[in-house]
């Protein structure tokens, strides 16, 4: 394999993860962010690629506040739609493949199992439809492409759900959290692992190019997530604030949320050769992340 990989949205959450795990692993990579190159800026993409020569793009940059796109639509289309359009055109006229981040929200939440693959697509709200259709155009503009949805991701970067109940446990008294949407949360950790996996099996030329999923092992509501880091955070600060179990129609939200967002993986970790780590480990190393370097 010869140039780095090209990791567009450099500066969120998953980015800044893929860009660690390279420098520790010694793998070439380059980080854009949107200040960098804007991936709505067709010229400054393909300039970005022309210039980096990658063996690899993955674009991780994307519109993801799910209720702000309710409200503002246009702007969540020319990220999660153009944009991924624009990534996925220029590396194709490259002869470069895409890794392209995609989302759970996908599904409207109706079905009683995991997800897989071949499910039919029923997005709920602006957000999810604006990534469904990124995702046919990233199929439509390159097809040496692999989609990868995944599901209620948390790092130690950036803006998530964990970081945002560490925080509210040493702020708070109590905390009400949703109890009826069940999802895989997932680490950036093990997003970055996976998308070396599928860069090695790219190299070796033995990847079948498509969509996959890809989440965390285990399935939780959003109220076991908090209260599994509530009790990880209470280790360091010593607080444990109650967590109380509510239901979606007590948290009413601009964005209808699928109920069930549990994703099966298997398909990824039969071709690949790589699985997600368990939700709640993975959730009490970020915490130790997090907790022990505030610490230090």
């Amino acid at each position: 394999m010869s140039g780095p990989l090209l990791v567009f949205g450099a500066g969120g959450q998953l980015g800044q993860e893929m860009l660690l795990l390279a420098q520790r692993r010694g793998t070439e990579a380059k980080g854009l962010t949107r200040a960098d190159a804007d991936i709505v800026d067709a010229p400054a993409v393909e300039h970005a690629i022309r210039e980096t020569k990658p063996r690899l793009v993955l674009n991780a940059a994307a519109y993801t506040a799910v209720d702000k796109a309710e409200s503002d639509p246009d702007a969540a289309y020319a990220s999660n739609v153009r944009g991924a359009e624009n990534v996925a055109r220029a590396a194709a006229v490259a002869n470069i493949p895409i890794v392209h981040i995609s989302t759970d929200y996908v599904f409207d939440g109706g079905k009683a199992g995991a997800y897989v693959e071949t499910d039919p697509l029923s997005p709920l709200g602006v957000y999810g439809r604006t990534k469904a259709e990124g995702e046919a155009a990233v199929r439509a503009a390159n097809p040496r492409h692999i989609i990868l949805r995944t599901a209620w991701v948390f790092g130690p970067f950036g803006a998530n759900f964990l970081k945002t109940m560490v925080r509210l446990a040493r702020e708070r008294d109590a905390l009400r959290v949703v109890a009826d949407q069940h999802g895989c949360p997932t680490s950036t950790l093990d997003i970055a692992e996976a998308i070396l996996a599928v860069d090695e099996a790219i190299g070796h030329r033995m990847t079948p190019w498509g969509t996959y999923h890809f989440a965390g092992c285990g399935a939780a509501s959003w109220h076991a997530f908090a209260t599994a880091i509530v009790e990880a955070q209470a280790l360091y600060t010593g607080k444990k604030p109650p967590v109380a179990a509510i239901t979606t129609a007590d948290y009413p939200t601009p964005a209808k949320r699928p109920a069930n967002s549990q994703l099966d993986s298997s398909l990824f970790t039969k071709t690949f050769g790589y699985r997600a780590g368990d939700w709640r480990a993975r959730a009490r190393e970020t915490v130790d992340i997090l907790c022990g370097s505030a610490l230090e």
